[in-house]
């Protein structure tokens, strides 16, 4: 794995830079093979979904939210240093505000 690409994709998710954030996370992700790759991959669909939120696309922050957070379900504690439970918790407080039309929580921070 390229750990200096996958810790500028952390820097750039943690700056709110989402899409640039998802494209340097993808040439990680294009590398990488098993589980490792599918858990990634769950990062990367979560950064999008919050560039969908950001650009005021529900819908698609809405599925792309679900299908990162499943992939990110069962991932164990650590995703290569960034803290899971905390999270699948942000993720999980998300899901709810999309889900109920009320305003969704502070961006998650990889930590």
């Amino acid at each position: 794995m390229d750990s200096k690409r996958f810790a500028r994709g952390v820097e750039l998710f943690n700056a709110g830079d989402f899409f640039a954030a998802h494209e340097e996370l993808e040439d990680v992700w294009r590398e990488m093979r098993g589980e490792q790759r599918r858990r990634l991959q769950g990062l990367i669909q979560v950064a999008v979904a919050f560039h969908h939120h950001s650009r005021g696309n529900l819908a698609g922050a809405r599925s792309l939210l679900e299908r990162g957070a499943r992939k990110l379900d069962g991932a164990g504690d650590h995703l290569h240093g960034i803290a899971l439970a905390p999270l699948r918790a942000s993720l999980r407080l998300w899901q709810s505000a999309l889900a109920s039309g009320d305003t969704p929580p502070p961006y998650p921070r990889l930590a």
